[in-house]
């Protein structure tokens, strides 16, 4: 699958592929839309509840928002698990790469890649990342266990069969009472979907370019 990298309106990049006409994140700004959606929306929120974190991302992509994740050094444990079945290719991720970027960033851009698959390995003190090379849909996931999940698969126009209610109901049934899932969509059948799965949902203020995103709490 070809892939071209594309900068964003914040200056950072992100990828496009044409076959599918989608970008892994917001033209307005990939590390804005990530920032906003998960680590403000989500991230943040979760450290507000629960003394360690155990954290599903639904499509690793980039490593953007594991990155920032790591970056917000949170004093708290965070046990990071990203289901992604396409991995970039090394050359893709090497583009990824500016040459203004902190070398200590890039060094974390480029430990987070390289760990091997479908193994845990801790990246510093207090964060460690576990990528599994799967479909959600393949993937079996521990009962009562996630207390936060960023839902970054490509959108639902794109791949509507990820955001269904059997695909909600699997990940609610990983999550801990109170666990938070967020995502950029704001469609009404997603909300609803999520509220069939078992979260209490609400609509909220959006990244630039979007008017609103969707917050869920599992109940």
């Amino acid at each position: 699958m070809k892939i071209e990298i594309r900068t964003t309106g914040d200056g950072s990049k992100t990828l496009f592929v044409p076959e599918l006409d989608e970008h892994y994140h917001s033209t307005f700004g990939a590390v804005t839309e990530s920032k906003h959606v998960f680590i403000e929306a989500g991230l943040k929120q979760a450290l507000l509840k629960f003394d360690e974190i155990n954290l599903l991302e639904i499509g690793f992509g980039t490593g953007l928002n594991a990155i920032l994740t790591l970056e917000e050094k949170a004093d708290k444990i965070i046990h990071y698990t990203a289901i992604e079945p396409f991995p970039l290719e090394d050359e893709t991720i090497s583009q990824l790469i500016d040459d203004g970027d902190k070398e200590s960033s890039a060094k974390i851009f480029r430990e987070l890649h390289k760990t091997s698959w479908n193994e845990k390995h801790q990246i510093t003190s207090n964060f460690f990342l576990t990528k599994i090379k799967s479909k959600i849909e393949e993937t079996e996931l521990t009962t009562s266990h996630f207390n936060l999940v960023y839902f970054d698969a490509f959108g639902p126009d794109v791949q509507p069969d990820l955001w269904t209610y059997e695909i909600f109901r699997k990940i609610s049934g990983s999550m801990v009472v109170g666990g938070i899932i967020t995502t950029y969509s704001a469609k009404g059948e997603i909300r609803r979907n999520l509220q069939k799965a078992g979260f209490e949902v609400e609509r909220i203020p959006g990244p630039p370019g979007k008017r609103h995103m969707t917050r869920g709490e599992k109940m």
